[in-house]
C-alpha cells in the first residue's frame, strides 16, 4: 500500500517549502517531493531560488558592489583605499556559503515540523498519487487528500544561442564564472540580464545587452525606464534595443553572435555569452495525460483565484501558475493554499505584488503604473521628489533617482508607487503596506517619518500630490 499523506507537495522551492511548512503547522502529515541537486550531487531544498537565482544573484552583486566602491566609492567619503584586488574565488566562495547555510536552514525547519521529504522527480499519476522517480527501476508511490504543484521554472532556451559549457550559458552559468569575461555578452535587458550585467560589469567586463523589444522596461513606469536607461549607459551598459539576435557560433574559444536591428544586421565577438530571454514553467514531465490536468496555451496551468486547478484536491502555486515569477508572491500562495485545505479563509491581493530589480540604484515598483492608468482611463494624480533632496540620500552620497506616487484623482486612494535609488526594495515595503491598508496620498502626508531617512521620500512624494512638498522647489504661479 503506498505510504499516505494529509498534503503531498511537489517542488521545494519558495513555494512549495513556504506550502510544506505552513501545512505542517496546520498540523497536517505533509510530504514534499523534489529532484534539486547541489553541485556534489547532493539533495538540497530550496529550488531555484536559493540554489541558482535570487539568493546567488544578490550575493554577488552585494560582493561586487562592494569590489566597485572600494575601487572607486570610498574616495568621497575620506577612506583612501589602494592596491585593491579581486579575488573572485574567494568571492564565489562566499556566495556559496551564503546559499549553503539557507538551503540547510530549510532542511532543519522541515525537521522541526515533521514534514517528509522525499528525494527525486515527482509525477502527478492521479489526483490522489504522486509517483517519485529516483534513479531506481520502481517509482515509489504516495497519496494524499491534497496535492500541491510547485514545481516552478527554468530558463528559456531559444535555438539561435544553444548553451554550450560554460562559454554559452543560461542565468545559472552565469553565477559560476571562473574568471571574468573580457567581453562579455547578454541576450534580454530584463530583470535577470540587467542583475548579471551589472555584477560582470563591476568587476571588470566590458558588457554589452541585446535587447529584442524596441522600448526598455516596459512593465516598469516609463518615467522610471527613461531615467534607468539613462543612467545604466552611464555606468557602461551597453544596451542596444530593438536587437534580435539571429545566431551564435563559437569560433576559437569566443562567441560571434549575429543580430539585426532598424539599421540592418551586426556582428559583435565576445568572450561569454548570457542568454537571459525569460522563463517557462516547469510542467513539462509533472502529469501523466491520463490525470486530464488544465493548461493553457502557454504551458501554464489553470487555476482560479485560489489556485486550484481543475482536478478536485489538486493546486498548483507560483511559477506554474498565472501571474509574475516571483518567489514572494509563490511563498504567499503557498499559505494561502495550505490555510484553505484547514479550512481557513485566506486569499492572495493580486494587485499588490512588489517587484524589484536589484540594479544599482535599485528598482522597485507596486501597483499601477501611469500608462496602465492612461489605457483604462483612471483619472489619477502624480507626487515625485527626488532623492537628490533627501538629507540621507546626501549623507550616503546616494542621490540617483526617485519616488513617484499615484493617487486617484476623485477619492486620492494611492494607485501605484514606483522608485528608482537607493534601498528601493526595502522602501517599497512601506508603500505596499499603505496600499494593503486603503491609504490616500494624504494619509501618507499626514504620517510622521523619522528624519533623516531614505523613507522621507516617499512622505515627499505624497505631499507633492497636493503640490505641498517642502524640501523641493518648483515654480508656482499666483492665482
Amino acid at each position: 500500500m503506498p505510504e499516505r499523506f494529509d498534503v503531498i507537495i511537489i517542488g521545494a522551492g519558495p513555494a512549495g517549502y513556504v506550502a510544506a511548512i505552513r501545512c505542517a503547522q496546520l498540523g497536517m502529515k505533509t510530504a514534499c517531493v523534489d529532484k534539486w541537486l547541489d553541485g556534489n550531487q547532493q539533495p538540497v531544498l530550496g529550488g531555484t531560488c536559493l540554489n541558482a537565482g535570487c539568493i546567488p544573484s544578490k550575493a554577488l552583486l552585494e560582493s561586487s558592489e562592494i569590489y566597485e566602491q572600494s575601487l572607486e566609492g570610498y574616495a568621497a567619503h575620506g577612506v583612501d583605499i589602494s592596491g585593491v584586488k579581486l579575488d573572485l574565488s574567494a568571492m564565489m566562495a562566499r556566495k556559496d556559503k551564503v546559499v549553503a547555510e539557507l538551503t540547510q536552514g530549510i532542511a532543519q525547519l522541515f525537521r522541526a515540523n515533521g514534514i517528509t521529504f522525499c528525494r527525486g522527480h515527482g509525477k502527478l499519476i492521479s489526483s490522489r498519487q504522486v509517483s517519485i522517480e529516483n534513479g531506481g527501476s520502481q517509482a515509489r508511490i504516495i497519496e494524499a487528500s491534497h496535492i500541491i504543484l510547485a514545481p516552478g521554472s527554468s530558463p528559456v532556451e531559444i535555438p539561435a544561442a544553444p548553451l554550450e559549457g560554460d562559454i554559452i550559458v543560461d542565468s545559472s552559468g552565469a553565477l559560476n564564472f571562473t574568471k571574468v569575461p573580457g567581453r562579455l555578452g547578454v541576450i534580454g535587458a530584463g530583470i535577470i540580464g540587467l542583475e548579471l550585467g551589472s555584477v560582470w560589469r563591476r568587476l571588470g567586463s566590458e558588457v554589452i545587452l541585446l535587447e529584442a523589444q524596441e522600448a526598455f522596461l516596459m512593465m516598469a513606469d516609463q518615467q522610471i525606464s527613461r531615467d534607468a536607461l539613462r543612467e545604466f549607459g552611464r555606468q557602461g551598459l551597453d544596451i542596444r534595443l530593438g536587437a534580435r539576435v539571429l545566431s551564435s557560433q563559437i569560433k576559437r574559444g569566443k562567441v560571434e553572435v549575429q543580430y539585426e536591428d532598424a539599421s540592418g544586421s551586426h556582428q559583435e565577438k565576445v568572450d561569454r555569452l548570457i542568454v537571459a530571454v525569460g522563463r517557462m514553467p516547469n510542467t513539462d514531465k509533472l502529469f501523466t495525460a491520463e490525470t486530464g490536468l488544465a493548461l493553457n496555451e502557454w504551458g501554464y496551468i489553470h487555476v482560479d483565484d485560489q489556485c486550484r486547478t481543475n482536478l478536485p484536491g489538486v493546486y498548483a502555486i507560483g511559477d506554474v501558475v498565472r501571474g509574475p515569477m516571483l518567489a514572494h508572491k509563490g511563498s504567499r500562495e503557498g499559505v494561502m493554499v495550505a490555510e484553505l485545505i484547514a479550512g481557513q479563509a485566506a486569499s492572495v491581493n493580486y494587485d499588490l505584488i512588489p517587484s524589484v530589480i536589484y540594479t544599482h540604484p535599485e528598482i522597485a515598483w507596486v501597483g499601477k503604473t501611469e500608462q496602465a492608468l492612461k489605457a483604462e482611463d483612471i483619472p489619477y494624480r502624480a507626487g515625485v521628489f527626488p532623492f537628490a533632496a533627501n538629507g540621507r540620500a546626501r549623507a550616503l552620497g546616494e542621490t540617483t533617482g526617485f519616488i513617484k506616487v499615484l493617487s486617484h484623482a476623485a477619492t486620492d486612494r494611492v494607485l501605484g508607487a514606483h522608485i528608482m535609488g537607493p534601498q528601493a526594495s526595502e522602501l517599497i515595503a512601506c508603500a505596499t503596506v499603505a496600499m494593503e491598508f486603503g491609504a490616500s496620498s494624504e494619509d501618507l502626508a499626514l504620517t510622521v517619518f523619522a528624519h533623516p531617512t531614505l523613507s522621507e521620500s516617499l512622505h515627499e512624494a505624497a505631499l507633492d500630490v497636493e503640490g505641498q512638498a517642502i524640501h523641493v522647489a518648483k515654480i508656482r504661479t499666483k492665482k
